[in-house]
């Protein structure tokens, strides 16, 4: 009988803490310190295999019991060494449900400047909620947003459609909208890059179109406003996420040889934008 048990009793503990875990992971569960800086970092997939430094997914099960994360362990490390207060959280933005898991550029417009105001839009939180709670607020693309289609119709700033023409559109209006708090910083990453079987060539010549418009463009100096070459980092001058950073040549998710890599320079970009405005610092994170 006691043989027979034990098994039993070990799947149901381990089944019981996989609930627990997955149904707390949209949940703050931490406590900033009295007088810190506020961080709130809104992700899905790949940003959480940056936060966390290792891939997600089933075939790393074991991970789920390593408490260490990069990000908040760097933080961790940095505030003890030059006695900093600076607090980061994470959190997916949006949630799979009730507004579905898609995090392009009509989604942050859609929430943030169509439906803005006091309160949350299809259980999402606006940016009049996020700003009294964080300092500073990075937020990201998954790498479906470097699935652009060619565009066959003008430019419609309410389309979900994903274009060049209409992500240029909803990043103005979200521009304007992260300017209007001049109070908070914000740290956009730049797009996320596919490898090379996911896309196509003319969905790879505009996504590098964009990313050099939000770049070149789009971002301006001395505002309240500052980037994180994500893209740079995953290509290294190709066009790619380059093999040897990817999880499988067909899943464009990045590995935990890529993250461990990259999430220190995430890191260094964040408290050089809080520091100094980002002037210490070059757009993927690395020294001047």
């Amino acid at each position: 009988m006691f043989k027979t048990n034990v098994p039993i009793l070990v799947v149901a503990a381990f089944a019981t803490t996989l609930f627990f875990i997955s149904g707390c992971k949209n949940e703050k569960k931490m406590t900033p310190p009295e007088n810190s800086y506020k961080i709130g970092f809104l992700h899905h997939s790949t940003g959480n295999v940056i936060w966390s430094g290792k891939p997600t997914g089933i075939k790393k099960i074991t991970s789920i019991f390593n408490k260490n994360e990069a990000v908040p362990e760097w933080f961790s490390d940095y505030n003890k060494t030059n006695s900093k207060n600076y607090f980061i959280t994470e959190q997916n933005f949006p949630k799979a449900k009730p507004y579905g898991w898609n995090n392009y550029p009509y989604d942050y417009y859609n929430i943030w400047v169509k439906n803005a105001g006091e309160s949350p839009y299809m259980e999402e939180p606006t940016l009049e909620m996020l700003t009294k709670d964080y300092n500073m607020i990075v937020f990201k693309h998954c790498f479906p947003v470097g699935n652009i289609l060619e565009s066959t119709d003008s430019a419609d700033l309410d389309s979900d459609k994903k274009t060049l023409q209409n992500y240029k559109l909803q990043y103005l209006a979200l521009k304007e909208k992260l300017l209007s708090f001049p109070e908070t910083k914000f740290l956009v990453w730049t797009a996320a890059s596919l490898v090379e079987s996911q896309t196509t060539p003319g969905e790879t010549a505009r996504t590098r179109e964009f990313v050099d418009w939000v770049v070149n463009e789009w971002d301006a100096e001395g505002d309240n406003i500052y980037l994180w070459d994500f893209y740079s980092l995953e290509t290294e001058g190709g066009q790619y996420l380059k093999p040897e950073y990817a999880v499988g040549e067909n899943d464009s998710h990045p590995n935990g040889t890529f993250a461990n890599k990259v999430a220190p320079l995430f890191c260094q970009r964040i408290v050089d934008v809080i520091e100094t405005n980002g002037q210490k610092t070059g757009l993927t994170g690395e020294p001047k």
